[in-house]
């Protein structure tokens, strides 16, 4: 199903994604409905409108300590948005490598490198629960609204930590819940905001990454996403809008940041 989405999503603008929530075709998008998750990218140098479809949640690269020189892996890297900024932080002598699930997107991404000329940028097709890199060659993983998507996340985060170098880190924009939503409104939101479907608790998925073996995590950015009332009141009655806004519950987009320790332990990929 994911597959079949991005491969459609792939081939709409940046305009017609925005406009329909996460890139999801969702009858409760109405005329001048706008992308609640995204941040604004075109005030990071390496900007490329082309390959920005308005689906992240964050803005890991800026946030990614991304240094000359850098190998950097983008986890699904759709049409390559997260990529070209990261390629202008990691400079001519450094690599970026885009992983995406759906043979579209890769697709679209290759086009636009190859439009722009640039010869460091590398885009491979793969599931990011089996990333198609050696261990050990990734000085930096970022990823933008993703790991939500992916049935698996501990299954992601091994491998994080397999293609890391030791004393390598990733900065990793994502969408969680605090708290259990009603289930009208986790329906709701599913449906203005796709991206919130396979989202999972904050508290575990911070969890996750520590049992991991991950050092050093810590949130970088925190926002919580906010669905309008109007689109809201069409679904739930005033009474129970009112003690969903009481009651405490909600999602959030993070950024969370950790780092692989410079110690190699059995199983991480190092030894």
């Amino acid at each position: 199903m994911v597959k079949q989405k991005y491969s459609e999503i792939a081939l709409q603008d940046k305009e017609t994604n925005e406009s329909s929530c996460c890139g999801a075709t969702s009858s409760c998008c109405g005329e001048g409905t706008y992308n609640i998750m995204s941040d604004d990218y075109s005030v990071l140098q390496g900007y490329q409108s082309e390959a920005d479809l308005g689906l992240g949640c964050g803005l890991p690269t800026n946030h990614a300590q991304i240094r000359q020189g850098d190998t950097v892996v983008d986890l699904g890297s759709g049409a390559g948005n997260d990529c070209f900024v990261a390629r202008h932080e990691t400079g001519p002598n450094g690599k970026v490598i885009g992983i995406d699930f759906t043979e579209a997107m890769v697709a679209k991404a290759r086009n636009n490198a190859e439009k722009l000329g640039f010869n460091n940028v590398e885009f491979r097709q793969g599931d990011i629960e089996k990333i198609p890199m050696t261990s050990g060659v990734a000085d930096v993983v970022v990823s933008n609204c993703v790991l939500n998507l992916v049935p698996d996340k501990t299954a992601v985060f091994k491998e994080i930590l397999r293609v890391l170098k030791p004393g390598g880190h990733f900065s990793i924009s994502d969408v969680v819940l605090v708290g259990e939503l009603p289930e009208k409104m986790k329906s709701v939101a599913e449906l203005y905001a796709g991206c919130v479907s396979g989202a999972i608790q904050k508290d575990d998925y911070l969890d996750i990454i520590a049992k991991t073996g991950f050092a050093d995590v810590s949130i970088q950015k925190e926002k919580q996403i906010i669905i309008p009332d109007e689109i809201l009141s069409e679904y739930l009655t005033h009474d129970e809008l009112n003690r969903m806004k009481t009651s405490g519950p909600g999602i959030f987009s993070i950024t969370v940041f950790a780092k692989k320790t410079d110690s190699c332990t059995p199983g991480a990929g190092c030894c």
